[in-house]
Formats: structure tokens, sequence, C-alpha cells
């Protein structure tokens, strides 16, 4: 799946992206750029969505909290699954994701973070995944409210998950161990990141964006060290590093 994300560029640099952001007025928010967070810290994002129709630069929480857990025992217990959302079930009738598929939302990225699995090693290989040609990506996913109000503010903190889909061949090839191999985020190309924040999208067109597939060599990557560690939150995470007797991909 999808549990560590890199934003290591400027909350500013998103307006060059998204420069109908220009119109909401003064930037009211305040983010720290980060090599690395992990899903289930909960940490504040940077998102975009579509508000009313103003298109809308927000900070959430990384971590849907639905309305069906009631208490925060049962946030604790469970929210840990709403970090990320499978795109084969935002459409399912049957899954809570399709209650909230008009609530689309851009995930901003610098950088992902996959692990592999290599026959025979005790641990698995970290690897650090950007695209080669943008400095910054948005990757589709959907938000909502929280129904509990924060016990400082009284405000109802927006949250989110990021969307996953079947890996694409180098991403098979890196993020292939585990309950959740074969996974990746749904990277949007920029010609699709404005279609994805339409109020009025039919279930059609989600499902067509939702097959969008970014190909392999779109991507670059390369060994870190350990995410799993803790360690200073800065260039160091995201730097190379060579693993003696690693197989080619």
């Amino acid at each position: 799946m999808c549990y560590d994300l890199s934003f290591s560029a400027s909350v500013e640099s998103i307006f060059d992206y998204v420069p109908e952001l220009n119109n909401i007025g003064p930037l009211d928010m305040y983010f720290e750029p980060t090599f690395h967070k992990v899903a289930q810290a909960y940490p504040k994002w940077p998102v975009v969505l579509n508000d009313k129709g103003t298109l809308k630069l927000m900070k959430f929480e990384w971590g849907v909290i639905p309305n069906y857990m009631k208490t925060p025992e049962e946030i604790k217990k469970g929210r840990k699954w709403m970090v990320n959302a499978r795109s084969e079930k935002v459409l399912d009738t049957k899954a809570y994701w399709s209650r909230i598929r008009k609530n689309r939302c851009l995930v901003a990225a610098t950088g992902f973070f996959e692990h592999r699995e290599i026959p025979g090693w005790k641990n698995k290989v970290p690897y650090y995944i950007r695209l080669k040609n943008r400095d910054m990506f948005f990757i589709a996913g959907l938000y909502t409210y929280s129904h509990l109000p924060n016990p400082e503010t009284g405000e109802l903190p927006g949250t989110f998950t990021v969307l996953t889909r079947d890996a694409n061949d180098i991403m098979s090839r890196i993020h292939n161990g585990g309950d959740n191999a074969g996974r990746m985020p749904l990277i949007l190309p920029a010609e699709l990141e404005k279609e994805w924040l339409r109020p009025d999208l039919p279930d059609t067109d989600i499902q067509r964006i939702l097959n969008y597939s970014l190909p392999s060599d779109e991507m670059e990557y390369w060994t870190v060290n350990s995410v799993r560690k803790a360690k200073p939150d800065d260039e160091g995470v995201i730097e190379k590093v060579a693993y003696a007797d690693l197989p080619a991909l």
C-alpha cells in the first residue's frame, strides 16, 4: 500500500502547479517541508479539494475517521486501516469508500517509499521513488470531516485517505512482498488532476480515472536507509545508499 510519503517542497509551490488556488486569498496555513512521514502517525498534510466550485488548499490529517467509529477507543483501534483505500472499492456500493466518493482530493507529494523483499535476506530493502520530470505530483485521495470535534479547538478535523491501485511493472518488482504486495499510490497525470476534483464527475469518469496507471518509465528510484528507524527529518532520509550484492530489479 502507501504508508510513507515525502513532501520536501514548500506549500507555496503547490500554487505553481494549481494556479487556480491563487483566487482564495492569503495562505492561512503553515506546513514545514518533510522528507518522511508515516501514515499511522496521522500527520497533517497538504491536500487540494473543490469546495463549492472553489479549489482550496487545506491541511488535513492523514487517516480517515469514518462516522461508524463512534468513540476514541474505536478510532484508536480502527483508524490505521483507513490511511489507504483500494481504488477498486471506490465504486463498490458495499464499501465505505463509495459513500464518500464525491469527496475527492489531491494529496501533494514529492516522493514515497516502498520496501522490496529479497529471497534469503532477513530485512526488506527500502526504496525512495519519485517522478522523473516533476518535482511535485498529486495522488488521488478521498476526504471527510471527522464527526468528533477536536477537544482543544472544538472544530471537526478534515481527514483523508490515499488511493492505491495495482502496481505498474517497476513497482510490482519493488513492492513484491507482504499482504499488500503489488500495490502503488494512484499518481495522477496533470491532465487528470483537475478532472478528479470536478464535483459533477459521473461514476463512469471516476472509473476511467481510477483505471489510470502511471508508466514505469516516468519514475526514478533508488535504495535508501531504513525509514523504520527514528532519524532526523532531513535530506539524509532520501540519500542513495548502496546494498552489497543487491539483485537487479
